[in-house]
């Protein structure tokens, strides 16, 4: 029997959702098949079978939790062996006699792979668990573990001590009682959990402000229009908005380097380096995938890593490496219809760009009333190492280069 653990899949990761398993108890498995999906705060992770061989257990069930290292399921080499063609005896000579089992023969006929596991055989104790069967006088032996792969929780031992009419906790995940009856409740995923975490962290712990400006895109818009079909049939992809916001941001770091800073403990970091993290939607939620280097690119290079960022992004298929790191962050709720919000920055980093609906308004333009396609922009940043006035500057330094994008050539 082999043992299917909870894989390493990132050094920040130390717990994990049980996704959809892709076999039942009972079902045959080739080696490296996939069998059950790891969901993390971040990507989801196929699990593949270790050996080919029979799925005898699932020991943690979908919308459990599981830390690194658990057993989630068992695998019997010898049960997959069994349907094999069976290859040519043996001579008596290789043949190794097995020792007599003191085991009472079974009246039921031989125990499957999943009979001959002890129920406890599984569950780790908890400390605090463990505290409580000490403080109580209870074994181990006596009480069901409802965590992730049978782990035996206080709550577990506090239930037994004073029975209550209460469901098995892998029950209540399921159903909740207080539920109405046109209500479905959920279990909220680690990846919305993660970001749940981040951003009220990123509240309680930075001192937030947000300043706003707008930008005509009539230049930029005009660029595109000029030059779309030759870097089409070139690069294979359109020549979008958001590299040229990349390249004004970039821009604006430069000019303004606490934007692009940290603050560690007593210090600011300041980097020398400008990974841009572009929030794309995807099928678990928005994902912020980070441009490495992204001043070493040229625009069809940024284009094209974006376009690749948003379709793996909805399949579920961006690594954790892509998801690490990053000095700066935009997010483009334009493409959703949003005229205007405040953005929320992705701790450790101190600022974050929102873009926004573009849309043709009436704007006074050398003494005349003029349409002209205008988007807001928010700058949202930690005033404790970014001052106003360094805010304001970096965000008209964007609308600057927007408005004139040959500043950014010329670098002026």
């Amino acid at each position: 029997m082999i043992e299917l653990k909870v894989p390493a899949v990132g050094e920040s990761v130390s717990e994990v959702q049980i996704g959809e398993w892709l076999k039942r108890e009972g079902d045959r498995v080739e080696r490296d098949e996939t069998i059950v999906k790891i969901e993390t705060d971040k990507v989801t992770v196929d699990l593949p079978a270790p050996s080919a061989g029979t799925l005898s257990r699932i020991v943690a069930k979908q919308g459990q939790m599981a830390l690194v290292g658990d057993v989630i399921g068992i695998v019997d080499e010898a049960a997959g062996a069994a349907e094999r063609p069976s290859s040519p005896p043996a001579p008596p000579s290789a043949r190794v006699a097995s020792p007599p089992s003191s085991e009472p023969p079974n009246a039921d006929g031989p125990k499957s792979a999943r009979d001959s596991i002890p129920p406890q055989g599984f569950a780790r104790v908890m400390p605090s668990a463990r505290r409580a069967l000490k403080e109580r006088g209870i074994r181990q032996e006596d009480i069901e573990g409802s965590g992730p792969g049978g782990r035996v929780l206080k709550e577990d031992v506090l239930r037994a001590e004073a029975p209550v009419a209460e469901a098995p906790a892998s029950e209540r995940s399921r159903s909740v009682p207080d539920a109405g009856a046109n209500e479905e409740v959920v279990a909220m995923s680690p990846f919305r959990r993660r970001i749940a975490e981040r951003l009220v962290g990123a509240q309680q712990t930075a001192a937030l402000l947000t300043t706003f400006n707008e930008i005509d895109m009539s230049a930029v818009s005009a660029l595109r229009k000029e030059h779309q079909d030759a870097f089409v049939a070139r690069y294979g992809t359109k020549l979008g908005f958001m590299s040229f916001f990349v390249k004004a941001v970039i821009d604006g770091l430069k000019l303004i380097p606490a934007v692009n800073a940290e603050i560690r403990g007593t210090n600011v970091v300041y980097k020398n380096h400008y990974d841009i993290g572009v929030a794309v939607g995807g099928g678990k939620g928005l994902a912020v995938p980070i441009i490495k280097s992204a001043d070493r690119l040229s625009f069809s290079e940024i284009e094209l890593k974006i376009q690749d960022f948003g379709k793996r992004a909805k399949e579920n298929r961006l690594s954790l490496d892509e998801l690490a790191g990053g000095t700066f962050t935009i997010s483009n709720g334009g493409v959703y219809g949003s005229l205007l919000s405040t953005p929320i920055v992705n701790p450790p980093q101190s600022g974050i760009l929102g873009l926004h609906a573009i849309q043709d308004r009436p704007v006074a333009l050398n003494g005349a009333v003029v349409i002209r396609p205008m988007m807001y922009v928010a700058l949202t940043y930690d005033h404790r190492i970014v001052d106003g006035r360094e805010a304001v500057t970096f965000l008209k330094r964007i609308k600057e280069c927007l408005e004139q994008p040959a500043r950014m050539l010329v670098e002026v």
